[in-house]
């Protein structure tokens, strides 16, 4: 039941981000791209420009804090890497973004957070 609970807030923090963005001006391309290096919650296009968005919802603003450490930003940079080649050209920019959500509080968007 708990983890029940937690997949529905994840997906209800993907399509608040993924509203967010495209207040932004963004288009979504795809949300929860599956790999074999891990999953990739929502990647987005303005431009040539394509940001692949990790997602963390937390109850509380101040767990926000440490909802993603270095460890978590290497998978999700594996997983882009397994399939960027499917969402950008050569010649467009890509990124990972972090998109922090908590209940009342406006998102807390990192951009460019993984910069090996």
């Amino acid at each position: 039941m708990k983890r029940q609970l937690a997949e529905q807030r994840g997906r209800k923090g993907e399509r608040f981000a993924s509203l967010w963005m495209l207040l932004q001006g963004w288009r979504t391309v795809a949300k929860r791209v599956k790999t074999p290096r891990g999953e990739i919650d929502l990647i987005v296009r303005r431009g040539d420009t394509v940001a692949f968005i990790e997602v963390k919802w937390r109850a509380k603003p101040a767990d926000l804090d440490h909802a993603i450490d270095e460890y978590r930003l290497r998978r999700v940079a594996a997983a882009v890497e397994a399939v960027a080649h499917e969402y950008a050209e050569p010649h467009e920019t890509i990124r990972i973004d972090v998109m922090l959500l908590a209940p009342g509080h406006r998102p807390r968007h990192i951009i460019n957070a993984w910069q090996p």
